[in-house]
């Protein structure tokens, strides 16, 4: 086993250090969610804390780490007679990414269920984890049948795998601790509110502090061991400053008035639900406790809500975690003692509640609020079509402007209507278009590929009981082969790669109507985010298109560029189209198996370069042979109408809606399919 990176020798980093050691002095705490860039020391600081926990006592031979105190009366390997406990370190256990049901849970052997009446089960990393800690490198990235498990886990304190009626349960509490990368996206809102704690992590930029970052990496790689021999009296005194702080952790007061502070602060910022103000008051208690003291202050409460309100105060998938510290301070301030607030009637030093930091601190305060004017368009400027614009404008039939014009607002997104690739595919689980997948409704049965997952009980029935007599069946139990097993054939949804399009060029640069576009997009990408897609964005204008987001997992992102977006100059639809092209025909080389939607936003015109439209067109017919789904967003405005996106959407071989038609309250319960390129051909 390799030496890991001593936690004290870390440099910098004091929040991420201090969120690990709180839940090692009180593992009540929930766990921590480390947020941050690569390369900032995330997973080495996590593994560093498992030499730091204080050891745990286990029944011996017990494969599901029970208390030999009050060991669990329904654990797989019980029921245990009393014994002395054996001593070992606590595990810090890694969930992969990529790991299979069967290896998080546990196996149950159904063969020798059926056959035997036995529970032959083997235990999974929930087991391993219990007791430990369980740890899952970018968590952001899980599927979402393996989060339905650990919330599962965490919320009951135990696992239980069911087969076909045939169940197995252990206990499993465990630290869960995860890392991630903002931009890789962001995680469901339930397991985000399962962690207590959530820290972000930058790398310095100090230049002396990355001197010695780099210097005692160095000094690691070339002599583990003896680093490690370095700093082994930095690590026994602070492993001894933990278990003091557990031991003093039970007699910490939490006064009524501590606890007014916290109820205020999590109403203040109208959090959901009271776990973030139970969090709170354990951060508060910990943060005591690892102090030295007896009492919990007001400074205790204010970490404490840096530390657990953070990422339970976004309102929706776009706004930047983090909190207004001036707004914190004000309400410490209000719901403290009497006798702190004897400058009530002092007028307030600065009344706006800014300073120069807009919100303070590392925290932020999330996205500030738009403008009213960002979202009304100039004097002048409309949404009429061509026919009816003055000439020279940039909705002037056959003409563009040069111009750049600064971005614009999105207008406020809104629900929109499912699109889904028609077919069934075989992606990655998702909630957009029907797929084979490991969960949901059984369709049929097929014989196992590998190892068996979901039994399929009367087919594997069905196939054993024709050859019971041969096999000398006497008794009432079913005589089953491995070649009688049968496999469930299920079906649910998958996440696609849904790829954006935007029109960006003068004819859509009328800014009433590029917010709408905006909002729209925004409304999409809001949706995308909702059914676990990829995303990805292509902008055109002037000569050329360009990918302005490579397909992502990072749905934020794509907002923010979509945000940033200028408009003006002609449009090059056919380059577009073209890009758009390579971006997919890269992207089925890279997997496979996740079906594109391709998103077309634009009023269909085309112009520059020699017979545009018909070039736009060709580029359309070349995406309909190779069977994209496409769907056109209209984005054309006025009374009289060209229909030059109808007409794209049929070379494109999928369906056109127009904005109105894209939300999901136009026509209730009305739920529009991407036509497959080249069905109707």
């Amino acid at each position: 086993m390799s030496t890991p990176y001593p936690f004290t020798a870390i440099v910098g980093q004091d929040d991420l250090r201090l969120g690990l050691l709180l839940n090692a002095v009180s593992p009540a705490v929930g766990g921590v969610l480390v947020r941050g860039e690569k390369g900032t020391a995330k997973s080495t600081a996590v593994r560093a804390l498992a030499a730091l926990m204080p050891e745990v006592s286990v029944v011996p031979g017990c494969r599901f780490s029970c208390d030999p105190v009050s060991p669990d009366p329904a654990c797989p390997d019980g029921p245990h007679a009393e014994a002395a406990g054996v001593s070992r370190a606590a595990r810090t256990v890694e969930l992969p990414v990529g790991a299979s049901e069967d290896r998080l849970v546990g196996a149950l052997d159904i063969e020798r269920a059926l056959s035997e009446g036995v529970k032959a089960f083997e235990p999974g990393l929930l087991a391993d984890a219990h007791r430990g800690i369980l740890y899952v490198d970018e968590v952001n990235l899980l599927h979402d049948h393996l989060v339905d498990l650990l919330l599962d886990a965490a919320a009951m304190g135990a696992s239980y795998v069911e087969r076909e009626g045939v169940s197995v349960r252990h206990a499993a509490r465990f630290l869960l601790v995860g890392t991630m990368n903002p931009e890789e996206g962001e995680l469901r809102p339930q397991l985000l509110d399962r962690f207590g704690l959530t820290v972000e992590v930058a790398a310095s930029r100090d230049t002396d502090e990355r001197v010695e970052v780099v210097r005692r990496r160095l000094a690691y790689d070339d002599d583990p061991e003896g680093f490690a021999a370095r700093w082994a009296g930095e690590e026994s005194a602070l492993r001894e400053r933990i278990a003091a702080a557990r031991a003093l952790l039970p007699r910490v007061v939490l006064g009524d008035g501590v606890l007014r502070q916290i109820a205020a602060t999590c109403a203040a910022f109208e959090v959901d639900g009271m776990r973030a103000d139970i969090v709170m008051a354990r951060t508060a208690t910990a943060l005591a406790a690892w102090a030295g003291r007896e009492e919990v202050t007001a400074d205790d409460v204010r970490q404490a809500a840096l530390l657990a309100l953070p990422h339970r105060r976004r309102r929706n998938p776009f706004d930047a975690p983090g909190l207004d510290e001036d707004k914190l301070d004000q309400t410490l301030d209000e719901a403290g003692p009497q006798e702190n607030n004897d400058g009530d009637d002092q007028p307030d030093p600065d009344p706006d509640g800014g300073g120069d930091d807009d919100g303070g601190g590392g925290g932020g305060g999330g996205v500030p609020p738009q403008a009213d004017g960002d979202r009304t368009p100039p004097r002048g400027e409309s949404g009429d079509t061509p026919s009816q614009a003055p000439e020279g404008s940039p909705d002037a039939p056959g003409r563009s402007t040069g111009a750049e014009q600064q971005p614009v607002a999105s207008a406020e997104p809104f629900r929109t209507k499912m699109l889904s690739v028609p077919g069934l595919g075989e992606g990655a689980a998702g909630r957009r278009s029907r797929a084979r997948t490991e969960h949901g409704r059984t369709t049929g049965a097929r014989r196992p590929q590998g190892a068996l997952t979901k039994l399929h009980l009367a087919a594997t029935v069905q196939a054993a009981a024709p050859h019971q007599r041969a096999r000398g069946r006497s008794g009432r139990g079913l005589v089953v082969r491995r070649d009688d097993l049968r496999q469930a054939a299920r079906e649910g949804r998958e996440g696609n790669l849904v790829l954006f399009v935007v029109d960006a060029s003068g004819s859509m640069a009328a800014r009433q109507r590029m917010s709408a576009v905006k909002g729209a997009v925004l409304s999409l990408l809001l949706d995308a985010y909702q059914r676990r897609d990829k995303v990805g964005l292509v902008t055109f204008r002037g000569k050329e298109a360009e990918v302005a987001l490579p397909p992502t997992s990072s749905v934020d992102a794509a907002a923010s560029r979509l945000e940033s977006l200028p408009t003006g100059g002609r449009t090059p639809l056919a380059a577009g189209l073209l890009k758009a092209h390579d971006v997919l025909r890269v992207e089925r080389l890279r997997d496979p198996s996740r079906r594109p939607l391709l998103v077309v936003v634009t009023d269909g015109r085309a112009t520059g370069g020699p017979e545009p439209v018909a070039l736009a067109g060709r580029a359309g017919r070349l995406h309909r042979s190779e069977g994209t789904a496409s769907v056109v967003v209209d984005c054309e405005s006025g009374y009289v109408r060209l229909g030059l996106a109808g007409e794209l959407a049929r070379e494109l071989g999928g369906t056109a809606v127009t904005l109105d038609e894209l939300r999901a309250d136009s026509i209730a319960g009305l739920v529009k399919d991407v036509t497959a390129a080249g069905r109707a051909a």
